[in-house]
């Protein structure tokens, strides 16, 4: 009997904590999310399933530890590894001639970053965060989930979990988060403008897109050249025609096992004693703000553009310029077809923005990175 006792004394049961209960019910409402509502389901499942593992007492299983997932942590994450990958795969997913048809629509998809520079001024001069947590926090705005990251591991690797949980969960959010502030800020006749089609694009425009992309913007600002120059490198591969197997590699297999691997070591970073703070309360409501302002400007500049456009654009399209590819334009689809009885169908015009706020963030985090490293 006593060496039962021993047993259980030594094992993880004895070890639970109400920190670690808490977190387990987070790890569980990202998975309920995952699986029966299909938020972001190849996002949350690996992170929800992290932050369980990370919080299982004695279990070594944290990003911290000297485990399989330290490791991982250690080798994808504070290298850098991992987030350019996934722009890689990114790159060989998007397709840019919505954006190179419409030139005018790439001004929302920068204007869809306002929510970072509004989150980070304050966050840094109204909540006390420092100027480097406040940068990181702002990113979160930018609805990019490798790019927030990113900027974590080298800004603030301490806000890294939470800063991740809240860029990916208001990512899958957007569905809820957008549609609101869509009908507060626009007319039901601005809603109804439509846009009609794009220019073709030559395929000698596509491919020289992201080769003169990927180096203007390295040497415009160098420290967004890991995100910038990896996600033009896939997009390279994508629309030259002659790499096929590079292409279904890139965007297939390894993209998924660094998601898979991104996810896990992310989750894994939130054990209770770092997660469960006033801080980390503050940046999830930072980061709301952070991603409402940033739909507010993409639209607000539209209705500011259409002052002096002859062929108006619709409003609604600069609500895609969060970096949340295609979900955002697909969440302007939804909405402005259902407001205009299926008249105005501006998926197209709306992905213009959208892969244009995927360049945006990753700009901005050089900014952040030239201003702060």
């Amino acid at each position: 009997m006593d060496a039962l006792f021993t047993i259980i004394k030594q094992s993880g049961f004895a070890s639970l904590g109400w920190g670690n209960w808490v977190m387990f019910v987070i790890a569980g409402l990202l998975l309920f999310l995952a699986i029966t509502k299909e938020y972001e389901p190849l996002l949350l499942i690996p992170i929800g399933f992290g932050i369980l593992i990370a919080n299982l007492p004695l279990a070594e299983m944290s990003a911290n530890s000297e485990g399989i997932i330290g490791l991982i942590y250690k080798m994808g994450i504070k290298t850098e590894l991992m987030p350019p990958i996934i722009f890689l795969g990114v790159g060989v997913l998007t397709d840019f001639r919505p954006l190179l048809g419409k030139p005018l629509t790439f001004l929302l998809g920068a204007a869809a970053q306002l929510g970072i520079f509004v989150a980070a001024i304050g966050a840094a001069y109204l909540f006390g965060f420092t100027v480097k947590e406040a940068a990181v926090i702002g990113i979160i705005g930018g609805a990019d989930g490798p790019t927030s990251i990113f900027l974590a591991s080298k800004l603030a690797p301490h806000l890294l979990g939470p800063v991740a949980l809240a860029a990916y969960s208001y990512m899958s959010l957007v569905p809820i988060i957008q549609p609101p502030i869509l009908r507060m800020l626009t007319t039901k006749k601005e809603r109804a403008i439509n846009m009609g089609q794009a220019r073709a694009v030559s395929r000698t425009a596509v491919i020289l897109f992201p080769i003169l992309t990927g180096a203007v913007a390295s040497l415009a600002i160098p420290s967004s050249a890991p995100l910038v120059g990896m996600l033009m490198f896939g997009n390279l591969i994508r629309e030259s025609g002659v790499t096929e197997r590079l292409k279904k590699t890139a965007g297939g297999p390894m993209i998924d096992i660094v998601t898979i691997f991104l996810g896990l070591s992310v989750g894994a970073t939130m054990e209770a004693n770092h997660f469960l703070t006033y801080q980390t309360i503050m940046i999830l409501i930072l980061g709301a703000f952070a991603f409402s302002f940033s739909t507010i400007g993409g639209i607000l500049f539209a209705k500011f553009l259409n002052l002096f456009l002859k062929k108006k654009i619709n409003p609604c399209i600069g609500a895609a310029g969060v970096s949340a590819v295609p979900m955002a334009a697909r969440v302007v689809q939804t909405f402005v077809s259902s407001e205009t009885n299926g008249r105005v169908n501006p998926l197209m015009a709306a992905m213009g923005p959208n892969v244009a706020g995927v360049i945006g963030s990753a700009v901005a985090a050089g900014v952040f990175l030239s201003l702060l490293q």
